[in-house]
């Protein structure tokens, strides 16, 4: 994974790891143990799916990318699934509190979301190929040969 990718990852990563942290603080204090678990949990499964999914879409990015768009509503879509599932699977778990699950997984989602939005805005991308233009302007890869 190329260092750009990773920082990218990183950048959407810590700020929702550091609102998990408040999260299973306010979790605790409002609930109690099973808060702060719910919260905790919550917060690990946007992290866990989420990163997965942004680790997906850059590998289809550079091996497909004519196929990037379609991969990324296909990964969304398996998300949903997951999270239905493991939701489903966990409706009438006493392990944790599940408001505080539910809350902190909203509040982590938005999170993630507004992280990478703000990493990909401070990113610097190329949107020209500087080797390419470099040759169309030299005149090597024109046919307008007389």
């Amino acid at each position: 994974m190329p260092s750009h990718d990773v920082r990218s990852l990183l950048q959407t990563a810590v700020p929702t790891a550091a609102l998990g942290v408040v999260a299973a603080v306010v979790g605790g204090v409002a609930v109690g143990g099973k808060g702060a678990v719910g919260a905790a949990v919550g917060v690990l499964v946007v992290i866990l799916f989420m990163g997965l999914g942004q680790v997906a879409l850059q590998y289809v990015a550079k091996a497909m990318p004519q196929l990037f768009s379609g991969m990324g509503l296909v990964v969304y879509s398996v998300q949903l699934v997951l999270l239905l599932l493991f939701i489903m699977a966990f409706r009438n778990t006493t392990l944790f509190h599940l408001q505080a699950f539910a809350i902190s997984l909203v509040a982590a989602t938005i999170m993630w979301i507004v992280a990478q939005t703000w990493s990909h805005v401070k990113s610097k991308t190329l949107y020209v190929d500087p080797s390419q233009e470099d040759v169309t302007a030299s005149g090597a890869g024109t046919s307008h040969d007389k």
